[in-house]
């Protein structure tokens, strides 16, 4: 927030991107590292009940690894400018200026 008590959509844009790619890392790194059953019940339990199993590939070239990277930052970033954006506007209509 800055001195206004505003959001910056950019910062809070890079922020949500950020936090994204994280957890898109956080998912290579499980599926690099455990067998594809565990993989299958930690992933459905994260979903509350969709079966992963059908849709669960287990080999993705690095070039699509990067690409969804890429595309998980890029929505990821539209996704917290459009919430700093939809914040400053509602809050706006609660402030009292005097």
């Amino acid at each position: 927030m800055n001195h206004t008590g505003k959001l910056s959509p950019r910062a809070f844009g890079f922020a949500f991107g950020a936090t994204g790619v994280l957890f898109y890392l956080g998912c290579i790194l499980t599926m690099s590292t455990v067998p594809r059953e565990k993989a299958i019940v930690f992933f459905n339990s994260l979903l509350h009940g969709i079966d992963v199993a059908p849709i669960l590939r287990e080999s993705v070239s690095p070039a699509e690894a990067c690409l969804g990277l890429i595309g998980t930052f890029v929505l990821c970033w539209f996704a917290g400018a459009f919430i700093a954006m939809f914040y400053n506007l509602a809050s706006s209509f609660g402030r009292k200026d005097n």
